[in-house]
């Protein structure tokens, strides 16, 4: 992406039962490696109540996605999926994909849900359906800030992440290892902002809609936004 480039959101949904999200502009801003977004207000129709939506939600790791995800799938009153549920087994076992892609195709297969996950290698099976992506694009250190503060809380409560898994995060698993979600952070951001950029541009993917949201405010007016439609 180069100077000033203007997405239109296209249609949320296909069909005569579709939500339509219009009106939403974002014009990022070049400033050295990164970008800025100034979001004008989103203009929400009042939504058909037989509309369906299938989301899936992206980002770095720590951008805040699953929490993200779950507020707006309790909005719009459909499922919510993580995508690391499906993925990891008991006692942080990393599944063959002919385990992992099957279980994901399942869990797909309803006509609304919210999925909260990147998983690249995936692509072809969770956006064969998908209607929108909606992309936490926050800055690098506003999203390594809360993976730390996200991996420190969960190795201080030892909670179990997902029920039955007994996988528990440590401060030596999630500091001191390879396996560092503050260290994946950092080493994956550029990665990943270059790849979502790219597939933003609408050639590839010209059935999806794509939302980027670059700040917590931003979602937090989206959600709100979107709830008030709703009423």
């Amino acid at each position: 992406m180069q100077g000033s480039l203007i997405f239109s959101l296209r249609s949320l949904a296909q069909g005569p039962s579709a939500y339509n999200l219009i009106d939403f502009f974002a014009t990022p801003i070049h400033s050295g490696r990164h970008f800025s977004v100034n979001t004008k207000p989103l203009k929400l129709p009042r939504p058909d109540p037989g509309a369906l939506f299938r989301i899936n939600v992206v980002g770095s790791s720590g951008a805040g996605k699953s929490t993200f995800s779950r507020q707006l799938a309790a909005v719009l009153d459909i499922p919510y999926i993580e995508m690391d549920a499906l993925y990891w087994m008991p006692d942080w076992t990393e599944p063959p994909d002919e385990v992992f892609f099957p279980l994901l195709e399942e869990a797909l297969q309803g006509e609304a849900w919210v999925l909260d996950g990147n998983y690249s290698r995936t692509t072809a099976i969770k956006w064969r359906r998908v209607q929108t992506v909606i992309w936490l694009d926050f800055s690098l250190p506003r999203t390594l800030l809360q993976a730390f503060f996200r991996a420190a809380r969960r190795s201080w409560t030892r909670e179990e992440l997902w029920p039955g898994t007994g996988n528990r995060e440590s401060f030596r698993k999630s500091f001191l290892s390879r396996d560092s979600v503050p260290w994946w952070t950092i080493t994956s951001f550029g990665r990943k902002r270059k790849r979502y950029a790219a597939l933003m541009d609408g050639v590839r993917y010209p059935q999806i809609a794509f939302v980027r949201l670059g700040s917590p405010r931003q979602c937090r007016d989206f959600l709100a936004q979107l709830a008030e439609q709703r009423r």
